[in-house]
């Protein structure tokens, strides 16, 4: 079986003047969803107390998105550690949080030109830790 290629594709919704506007997210939904991608990875939210589904911009496009058979991953939010501090709880969306490890987990990407590197957060990328070697940031 051929291997398949990962095509990514990027939505800007939120802007330097502070906010991101429910139009603009729509309209990202809207796109990725004409675009044809597979999976939607959503890092963004409304702080507590949550609105209801209809309310929720984030739940309400992605609503849409996976009746078009679209995945959608959402974070979990920042706003802990009290009650009702996750967000993006649609029960159509998976909703992951991150936490911090002292482990690192190196990614090998092979790129269209054939040409390999390694990715490591630039967080665990310093003298004392694993970031000795041939790596790279994957954005810069």
């Amino acid at each position: 079986m051929p291997r398949q290629l990962g095509w990514l594709a990027f939505y800007k919704v939120c802007w330097d003047t502070g906010g991101c506007a429910e139009a603009d997210l729509l309209a990202a939904f809207d796109d990725a969803i004409f675009d044809g991608v597979d999976l939607l990875s959503i890092s963004l939210g409304s702080p507590p107390p949550l609105a209801t589904y209809v309310e929720d911009v984030v739940a309400f496009g992605s609503f849409h998105a996976v009746a078009k058979g679209i995945s959608v991953i959402c974070s979990a939010g920042n706003s802990g550690p009290y009650p009702q501090t996750v967000i993006n709880t649609a029960p159509w969306v998976v909703t992951v949080a991150a936490s911090t490890i002292d482990r690192a987990f190196p990614t090998i990407i092979t790129l269209g030109n054939n040409q390999t590197i390694v990715v490591l957060p630039e967080f665990l990328c310093n003298p004392e830790n694993l970031c000795r070697g041939n790596w790279h940031n994957l954005v810069q």
